[in-house]
């Protein structure tokens, strides 16, 4: 996991090369600009830093709104930022005062001043800073003055991976279509999550299931229905098969996150899992009985394991 460093606690290092983002799901049009970070950091013998916001800036500059659904935590997005091989994440905290900071300021005061920088690269594209006034020539110009380099990433380097942050939130959350957006993402969506007890009657009628309880409330869940998925447990990779919903066979009104894990019989309460889901198999049905959904839930467990014969989990570094 790339280290994960609040803004107070980074250590300014001039040798650095940067680049500035909410990142959030770390998907494929951001990988092009993390990637140009990494390489110009080898070439150099420098740092390479990704600075993020925590909480996601929407939430502070439209603070009437429900608030943004996330792809990724702050822990997930610093994982999938090692398997870049990015050697920090500096993480601002992200509130009124400092979305009031002009483009120049933040530059100035913060990543040069707080962080240190040699070279910026910056997404042809990008804006940043009160009012998102910042540019490229900003960059640029505060570049020439204080003394480093300026890198952008042009709109053909991004090419056909230009993909946006909207687009996978649709896929995940009002589709379903984990295929599409692991296109998007380069790698299957993940959720991390702790098990926590539920009412016991998978056991009962022969599949088991682990409740997850997400590690974040914000983190987008997708639509309900049932999943082939990979679950990690204590850095091991099982195949399984989840259902999102409120089981109305049994009358169920609360929405549940449920994971059977095939061929598994560990208690695993309390601890730490993640869910990587594949493809989503069928919405939620409601069953005449329970002989009915038992028949169902034998044929999803089949269909979980022919799509997961075929789609590894995605290991992450530290886990290798």
């Amino acid at each position: 996991m790339s280290d994960i460093v609040f803004l107070n606690e980074a250590e300014r290092n001039l040798n650095t090369v940067l680049t500035v983002g909410t990142f959030d799901g770390v998907h494929a049009g951001h990988r092009v600009l993390i990637n140009k970070v990494v390489e110009s950091a080898r070439e150099r013998d420098a740092r390479s830093v990704i600075v993020t916001f925590d909480p996601h800036p929407r939430d502070i500059i439209n603070p009437g709104s429900d608030g943004i659904r996330l792809l990724s935590t702050l822990e997930e997005r610093a994982e999938l930022l090692a398997d870049l091989d990015v050697d920090e994440m500096v993480v601002i905290p992200f509130d009124r005062d400092f979305s009031l900071l002009t483009s120049e300021e933040f530059v100035r005061d913060v990543i040069w001043e707080k962080i240190g920088v040699s070279e910026f690269v910056i997404g042809y594209d990008h804006h940043f800073g009160r009012n998102r006034e910042g540019t490229i020539e900003t960059v640029q110009n505060l570049g020439n003055e204080l003394g480093f380099d300026s890198r952008i990433v042009s709109k053909q380097e991004v090419g056909s991976r230009t993909v946006s942050s909207t687009a996978v939130r649709k896929a995940i959350q009002n589709d379903g279509d984990m295929m599409l957006a692991a296109s998007f993402l380069k790698r299957n969506y993940i959720l991390n999550g702790t098990v926590v007890h539920g009412d016991k009657r998978g056991k009962h009628i022969g599949f088991p299931t682990a409740n997850i309880m997400p590690q974040n409330s914000k983190k987008i869940i997708p639509k309900r229905g049932v999943y082939a998925v990979w679950v990690r447990v204590d850095g091991k990779y099982h195949s399984g098969m989840m259902n999102i919903g409120v089981r109305p066979t049994f009358e169920g009104e609360q929405e549940t996150l449920e994971v059977n894990i095939f061929d598994f019989d560990e208690n695993i309460y309390g601890k730490e899992v993640q869910i990587q889901f594949v493809d989503r198999i069928r919405d939620e049905r409601n069953f005449d009985g329970v002989e009915q959904l038992i028949e169902q839930l034998n044929s999803d467990k089949k269909s979980s394991k022919r799509i997961l014969k075929n789609r590894s989990p995605h290991i992450a570094k530290q886990f290798k």
